[in-house]
């Protein structure tokens, strides 16, 4: 298979070629059978550990310099979805940008069709990276820079696989790259900038009420990055969008935004908060909702209610317990939606993985960021 020409279909647990979506929507989402072929991200953490502790147990430092090479390239892959070799012709002197955290990618081969790819790093990230660079013993230990034998490199992935207890196959960097995309998907990463990080043809974002530029995908990215890295928030439910309409009221405002996927998000806020925020037409916005707020219908038909936001979906995880049970759905752009209600409640809906559902929310549990 060409590589330029590979996709992943981030479906939990499986990889394969994305169909061609039958609505407007970008949702290229499909359930396929397969999950195994995926780390899971406490796996990927998991993994990641296991390099690190390698990376410095040995006593001797030429070792210790060879391995923190292995590490990083490790590093690039886990957190940018990058391929091996794309990771292995990297300069790191040139080609990572530690001020603004992106890794450049592709201006190496020059018989690409495509331009190079700016990929956002968390500044922990860019900061280890630099800090390894400013090293000069490990400068040194470079020489060529990244250019290791593949064949060594992927070695090393399957042992650190194997020591953490995982089938060999699931350290390959490929599979590495593909869990992260579920990675990025699972924790709400807007699936066009998914697909900008891997490197697939920019996506048709005609089917959205606004269009995004290539800064404004930039911004979410590195909003997304740091967010991850830092985990500052403890709403599970996080939209990113541009703001379409305000309008305006003697004491509240209501607020609709545009997610990359094309869905409407509804919320009211009051007129201080809007002159606070500093709220405008075409403004990048985050809007997070709680779980306990995200209810959810078994039904068919779309609810007749008082509540602005409604989405279709399907379930994919639950996960019961004595007072609350969780569950996850999933909508047509791939967003994930978690909803937290009583175990009782749960036993009066019945709802099951793979289930059709309607989640629903109101205007006045949405929660609007600038950053």
């Amino acid at each position: 298979m060409d590589s330029r020409n590979e996709e992943i279909e981030v479906k939990e647990g499986h990889i394969g070629p994305l169909p061609v979506p039958e609505r407007t929507s970008h949702a290229r989402i499909v359930s396929l059978p397969n999950e195994g072929r995926c780390l899971d991200a406490v796996q990927l953490n998991q993994l990641e550990q296991s390099f690190r502790d390698w990376a410095k147990a040995p006593l001797r430092s030429d070792v210790r310099l060879s391995r923190k090479r292995i590490l990083l390239i490790f590093l690039l892959i886990r957190y940018t979805g990058a391929k091996l070799n794309e990771v292995l012709t990297l300069n790191p002197f040139r080609d990572i940008d530690y001020k603004r955290q992106w890794v450049v990618f592709g201006r190496a081969d020059a018989n690409l069709d495509r331009p190079p790819r700016q990929i956002q790093i968390s500044e922990a990230l860019s900061l280890e990276i630099q800090a390894a660079m400013d090293d000069a013993a490990f400068k040194r230990s470079l020489g060529n820079l990244f250019n290791v034998d593949p064949g060594h490199v992927r070695r090393k992935f399957y042992e650190r696989a194997v020591a953490c207890g995982f089938p060999k196959a699931l350290g390959a960097p490929d599979v590495i790259r593909r869990s992260r995309a579920v990675e990025l998907m699972q924790n709400n990463m807007p699936l066009p900038v998914v697909q900008r990080i891997l490197g697939h043809s920019t996506p048709n974002l005609a089917a959205s009420y606004v269009s995004f530029s290539d800064d404004e995908i930039r911004h979410v990215t590195k909003l997304f990055m740091e967010k991850e890295s830092s985990r500052k928030t403890s709403a599970r439910n996080t939209f990113f969008g541009k703001i379409r309409a305000i309008q305006q009221g003697d004491i509240q405002t209501r607020v609709e935004l545009v997610t990359m996927g094309g869905d409407l998000v509804t919320t009211v806020i009051t007129n201080d908060s809007v002159a606070g925020l500093g709220l405008k037409e075409g403004s990048l916005i985050t809007a997070e909702v709680k779980a306990p707020w995200v209810i959810l219908q078994k039904r068919d038909d779309e609810p007749q209610c008082t509540a602005e936001n409604r989405f279709r979906g399907t379930i994919t995880r639950v996960t019961k317990g004595k007072i609350t049970t969780e569950y996850v759905a999933r909508i047509s752009d791939g967003t994930e939606l978690c909803s937290v209600v009583t175990s009782e409640s749960s036993s009066r809906l019945d709802l099951h993985e793979n289930d059709p559902v309607w989640a629903i929310f109101n205007s006045f549990s949405v929660v609007l960021h600038l950053d």
